[in-house]
């Protein structure tokens, strides 16, 4: 079983950063591909970025390309969001995941509980 958990969400202003972090349990981790995905309300859940197991490959959303950069740190069972140029329809909950491949699609094999990130105009 692993348990992922999100933090570094919060209320920020349009053109601010802010970097959100997933921490994974169990030995693990650096066998697996690691994501962050938003859902904005009334919305259905939407990729924003992805990173292979070993952090050699990372995709990217068109609508978050060259703002967010995902990365991770194997040793500390972390995985990480920097987002900068944030924009009012950034707003979503964030949520990391788990997965045997870097895909965009929603196939992963755990989910964290998420964290709100609002970004006022």
């Amino acid at each position: 079983q692993v348990q992922l958990v999100e933090s570094g969400g919060g209320l920020v202003q349009a053109g601010d950063s802010l970097r959100l972090s997933c921490a994974a349990s169990g030995r693990t981790f650096s066998r697996y591909a690691m994501a962050w995905f938003r859902q904005a309300p009334g919305k259905e859940r939407e990729f924003v970025a992805t990173i292979s197991s070993s952090g050699g490959s990372t995709y990217y959303a068109d609508s978050v390309k060259g703002r967010f950069t995902i990365s991770r740190d194997n040793a500390k069972n972390t995985v990480y969001l920097q987002m900068n140029s944030l924009k009012p329809e950034d707003t979503s909950v964030y949520y990391c995941a788990l997965g045997l491949s870097a895909t965009r699609t929603m196939n992963y094999l755990y989910w964290g509980q998420g964290t709100q990130v609002t970004v006022s105009s």
